[in-house]
């Protein structure tokens, strides 16, 4: 049995991808999940799939469900179509897009097929991880989880300074008020 390795790019920033092995009889609806695992995005949104060429031109979709929009041709379905019926050539490209309205694009590409399956992976499996990935929901950076967590806690986000409100009243001590009122009456120090 064919194992297909594809490596999945984001599309602004090839320096972060994601390496998924996967067997040829498996569906694309196992590689859309397995996508959505390595990149830490939910599942609660549209996607669908692109065959494509070298130049990464749209070809036929592969899509999680018939959507409300009009299509050349019908959309082959994800839980319906297996990953070797849709490959081409040995070095196939896929787009995957998803969240219509984010629109969160990577770029699919096979990068190695092997007749040998490992006994000790779960098939489809998550290989390899390189960079760090984008949050779906806002910004991760390289602060990661625990400063979303600690950002929350103390509501970072807010417009404060992070002041406290000792020190904060709008009167002056006594000892201002009289070196003011000296300044002003023009005497000297």
């Amino acid at each position: 049995m064919a194992v297909l390795k594809f490596r999945v790019y984001l599309e602004e920033d090839e320096s972060i991808y994601r390496d998924i092995v996967i067997k040829h009889t498996q569906y694309f609806i196992d590689l859309h999940k397995t996508i959505l695992q390595a990149y830490e995005f939910d599942n609660k949104h549209q996607a669908t799939f692109y065959r494509s060429n070298d130049n990464w031109l749209r070809g036929r979709e592969i899509s999680l469900e018939k959507y409300d929009k009009t299509y050349q041709a019908p959309p082959l379905l994800m839980e319906e179509t297996t990953i070797a019926s849709e490959i081409r050539d040995t070095n196939q490209k896929f787009i995957y897009v998803y969240d219509f309205n984010k629109n969160w694009v990577f770029l699919v590409e096979l990068i190695n097929v092997s007749k040998e399956e490992s006994s000790k992976i779960a098939y489809p499996s998550i290989s390899r991880k390189e960079g760090v990935g984008p949050m779906q929901y806002g910004t991760r950076g390289l602060l990661g989880p625990k400063f979303a967590e600690m950002e929350e806690k103390y509501d970072l986000q807010g417009n404060e300074e992070g002041f406290g409100e000792e020190g904060d009243s709008d009167t002056t001590s006594s000892d201002e008020e009289t070196f003011t009122d000296d300044i002003s009456s023009g005497e000297d120090y």
